[in-house]
């Protein structure tokens, strides 16, 4: 993930249109008609024109194919956006004449409607952090930190390390226990639910499932499709899913499968690489990779909510040549204060978020 170029928020201004039309179209959707950008309180108005004055008998719209409805000739059809994802929206249009039917399509953006509020805070505590430690996944379990890392360079020498899985005393830094990955895997983000933690890699396609306790490793998985890993965090029931996309997949943790996703949105700014996740209070915290700031993110529409901005951090801890990004997040529900810190940081803080 090292190699990944910094956030850069895409403002998508052009409407993006799917077909390009021939002699032999008879039908077209109205683009006049449609804006680029909607938000879930809007209505979009979708009609059909007849290029060669042909009588139309019905047409039937999907979006994201599913069918949303259907209207006779020429006339509009109107589409409340209520509960549509955020992001992109594949309109189809099916038209019905003289005993056969022809397709248009065409594309739209439906972005958040919020604008995000800035979220201060208070240093808690300071407590040391393993120099060598290129924080992927960060989480409390039965008051125990569990962390797992990438194979980043540490300690000022430039020199890779190799992947881990750890339990860590979170005010000493003292290591507990600990596996390593073999050194062509590159781990990412981990989560515990059930007694089992569970570890993604980078660019290998697959996971880990290991026993809480004692570390052994009960089953390696295949993500579901060919994405990188990055952050995991979990509700409880289910598991959350990045891969450096705007996308957060949600997963069955039982089969590892996508039973959903979200798109996340700052206002009309679609965010990417969104990376170490946290399940806090019914709203997903991310790391945004590069970039100082955790971002709380509402899981139903992915609309960012509000933004912790923790610049401030990185002016506290040493600097090295191998000093990393701020990644890690943990929360602690005796205290319900965060932890963070960052790769190869020297220190992790705890923080109290000023409401």
């Amino acid at each position: 993930m090292k190699n990944y170029k910094s956030l850069a928020v895409i403002l998508l201004a052009v409407l993006s249109f799917s077909c390009n039309k021939t002699e032999e179209d008879n039908f077209s959707i109205n683009e006049e008609k449609l804006k680029a950008q909607y938000t879930t309180n809007d209505t979009i108005s979708l009609q059909i024109s007849s290029l060669k004055d042909q009588k139309i008998d019905s047409v039937v719209f999907n979006i994201n194919d599913k069918r949303v409805g259907s209207s006779n000739g020429t006339s509009a059809f109107t589409f409340p956006l209520k509960n549509q994802k955020l992001g992109y929206q594949n309109i189809k249009a099916t038209t019905y004449f003289d005993g056969t039917t022809e397709l248009d399509s065409t594309r739209i953006e439906i972005v958040s409607d919020i604008e995000p509020k800035l979220l201060t805070y208070t240093i808690v505590n300071t407590y040391p952090h393993d120099i060598k430690a290129y924080t992927q996944g960060l989480e409390f379990y039965r008051d125990t930190l569990y962390e797992g890392t990438g194979n980043g360079a540490g300690n000022g020498t430039g020199i890779r390390g190799i992947s881990s899985l750890r339990k860590t005393n979170y005010k000493t830094g003292e290591v507990y226990k600990k596996v390593e990955l073999a050194e062509q895997y590159f781990g990412e983000g981990i989560t515990i639910l059930n007694n089992k933690v569970y570890q993604l890699t980078w660019q290998n396609n697959e996971g880990y499932v290991y026993n809480a306790d004692t570390f052994k490793k009960e089953k390696t998985f295949t993500y579901f499709k060919k994405i990188e890993g990055w952050g995991l965090t979990n509700d409880g029931k289910n598991l959350y899913q990045s891969d450096g996309s705007e996308k957060i997949y949600k997963l069955d943790s039982e089969t590892l499968k996508e039973v959903g996703y979200i798109n996340v949105y700052a206002a009309s700014n679609k965010i990417k690489e969104l990376n170490e996740l946290e399940w806090i209070d019914g709203k997903l915290y991310g790391n945004v990779y590069q970039k100082d700031a955790i971002a709380i993110i509402n899981p139903n529409t992915g609309a960012i909510e509000s933004i912790i901005n923790l610049a401030d951090l990185k002016k506290k801890i040493t600097q090295l040549p191998d000093t990393d990004v701020l990644n890690g997040i943990a929360y602690n529900p005796k205290t319900k204060t965060l932890f963070v810190t960052g790769k190869n940081w020297d220190k992790m803080f705890e923080i109290k978020i000023n409401q």
